[in-house]
């Protein structure tokens, strides 16, 4: 398999890259948008950025397994990042990884027989004050209860995210 970005993506990489002193500093926005489209960054995915960047292989894969934002295999349509911080634990956090268990029947770094869903536990997300925090994908949904997060997992599932804006659980 040969890996390339879309001709509408080459040109988002040179005005990325344009930003830029040199092309190295575009690494971690490049592979943002290489992410963006291919859904993980595969080796072969790191391997083209390098190329195009003009940067050994080993300093992406460096900037990869350094940064959690980045996943490196098939991660599902949602991933759900679960905050297991102190705060987060002592409001509840513990809950949710139990009602996603449940619910999907996976641990964490597995992804659902359909691939619809990933459970990854996070240090912080920088969310304290809206605790217990879980990420879906980019999108924060805070203040949930076993019965909220239960209830997002639902409506995902079923792909009725209208019945409240976004994902917001609040």
């Amino acid at each position: 398999m040969s890996v390339s970005f879309t001709s509408e993506n080459q040109a988002r990489f040179e005005k990325i890259v344009a930003k830029y002193e040199t092309k190295a500093s575009a690494l971690l926005p490049t592979l943002w948008l290489a992410q963006e489209q291919f859904g993980y960054l595969s080796n072969e995915v790191m391997d083209y950025v390098a190329s195009l960047l003009g940067m050994p292989p080993s300093h992406v894969y460096e900037a990869v397994t350094f940064y959690v934002m980045f996943k490196r295999k098939d991660m599902g349509k949602f991933c759900l990042q679960i905050c297991n911080n102190i705060t987060c634990s002592m409001m509840g956090s513990e809950k949710l990884i139990q009602v996603a268990r449940d619910e999907l029947h996976i641990g964490f770094h597995e992804v659902t027989e359909d691939k619809m869903f990933s459970l990854v536990p996070v240090q912080c997300l920088g969310s304290c004050d809206t605790a217990p925090v879980v990420q879906v994908n980019e999108e924060y949904c805070e203040n949930l209860t076993p019965e909220t997060f239960k209830e997002l997992i639902h409506r995902l599932k079923t792909g009725k995210t209208e019945e409240r804006p976004g994902l917001s659980c609040q």
